[in-house]
């Protein structure tokens, strides 16, 4: 598969700091010198063909003024995941949610990361969550320590 100079450009464009504004799209079509729909038209095209898998933001929790965030690891029944990940993604305070591979010594199949004022505010959610899905078993891990948070930079030639 060969990528094309103008996608290496939309790649290069969507790896930096996504604009703060009404249009974003607009404004990195801009940059790049296309119109905003060529742009999403070909964003939509990357993705169908595997190119594009996603695209996310980062959040720095503690600059936004998070001061207690915690991993929490559940034991779901494979068989209720997609409804289990529907009633916990519906909460803002719920900024991760996946599903994993267990191990012999580590039951947990599926991770949420919560991001909140103090740790007993996340361990009274994680209750909630609990309540509501009618999953009993979880663990809390808290953040420790904040790592640099960084992505992989693609066409930087």
């Amino acid at each position: 598969m060969s990528i094309s100079e103008q996608d290496k450009k939309i790649v290069r464009a969507l790896q930096s700091d996504f604009p703060i504004c009404s249009e974003p799209y607009k404004e990195i079509a801009e940059k790049i010198g296309i119109s905003q729909g060529e742009l999403l038209q070909r964003l939509e095209e990357m993705k169908q063909e595997g190119i594009l898998r996603k695209m996310g933001a980062v959040l720095r929790h503690v600059e936004v003024g998070y001061r207690a965030n915690a991993l929490i690891v559940w034991v779901v029944p494979p068989e209720r995941m997609d409804e289990v990940a529907a009633k916990m993604c519906a909460h803002s305070e719920v900024t991760h949610c996946y599903d994993r591979n267990t191990a012999p010594d580590w039951p947990y199949n599926f991770y949420t990361m919560i991001h909140m004022d103090t740790p007993e505010s996340c361990i009274q959610f994680a209750r909630e969550l609990s309540e509501e899905t009618g999953i009993s078993q979880y663990e809390l891990q808290f953040t420790e320590k904040e790592w640099k948070k960084t992505s992989m930079k693609y066409f930087m030639e």
